[in-house]
């Protein structure tokens, strides 16, 4: 049975004013916080143990520990002054103890069978984008394992935010991340660009999503318009 560690500590900049006196992920969707969507998603597939990392305005998540009976919450006392691999950092000895999925907090599931799926390896959930995407994108061998974590590419899966490691990959990603955290320049790190520097020492695959079964919202004009879409009951989110 899998643990997750859940990245909630971010300052969700790109949707200010909406996140100047909320975090990101308690803005709701319809009449549902995004981080119930994803914590919805983790109990139907009988997690063991939810990790939350906060950081901004971290007390308003304080209330997910009453409804939730196997929700930690983790304070990430950098969350201000270093980049996501400091939620990492501060979880690094929790993914010592199972199999782990890693997701971002402020993510829309609207399908929680993403993660029922056969997960035999670690690997990342993505969702193919053709075109070109200067977002951040995976790179496959013939064999399909990721040979590269980075921004940009045609015709790629895309990240959508969700992970999955093996206990033996949890393992090593715990202390690659140990023992990048301080070395100069780790301030401005994306824990990705750690697993990207170490692809030979995890075995990473793609687990395909379709775009419309999980959503990330980096605008006020996509968070509108995924409301406007739910209240009208609409099927499909483009």
């Amino acid at each position: 049975m899998a643990n997750a560690i859940l990245m909630a500590a971010g300052l969700g900049t790109r949707l200010r004013p909406l996140t100047d006196t909320m975090p990101k992920p308690l803005l709701k969707i319809g009449n549902e916080p995004m981080i119930e969507t994803v914590l919805r998603a983790l109990q139907e597939v009988s997690v063991r143990k939810i990790y939350l990392l906060v950081g901004f305005l971290g007390k308003q998540f304080d209330y997910l520990q009453k409804k939730y009976h196997n929700l930690e919450i983790i304070i990430n006392p950098d969350f201000q002054t270093v980049n996501n691999i400091s939620s990492i950092y501060y979880a690094a000895d929790k993914l010592l103890e199972s199999d782990n999925f890693i997701c971002e907090a402020d993510l829309f599931i609207q399908d929680s069978h993403i993660l029922k799926q056969n997960l035999s390896s670690s690997g990342y959930f993505g969702a193919m984008i053709k075109g070109y995407s200067s977002d951040w994108v995976f790179d496959l061998d013939r064999n399909g394992r990721i040979t590269r974590v980075g921004r940009g590419g045609k015709d790629q899966y895309n990240m959508v935010g969700l992970s999955y490691f093996t206990a033996e990959d949890s393992k090593i990603l715990s202390c690659i991340v140990k023992n990048a955290y301080k070395q100069p320049g780790y301030e401005t790190l994306f824990w990705d660009e750690i697993v990207n520097k170490n692809l030979d020492k995890l075995k990473l695959k793609i687990y395909p999503v379709s775009k419309n079964q999980i959503v990330e919202i980096d605008t006020i004009e996509e968070f509108n318009k995924i409301n406007e879409e739910v209240s009208r009951g609409s099927k499909r989110i483009s």
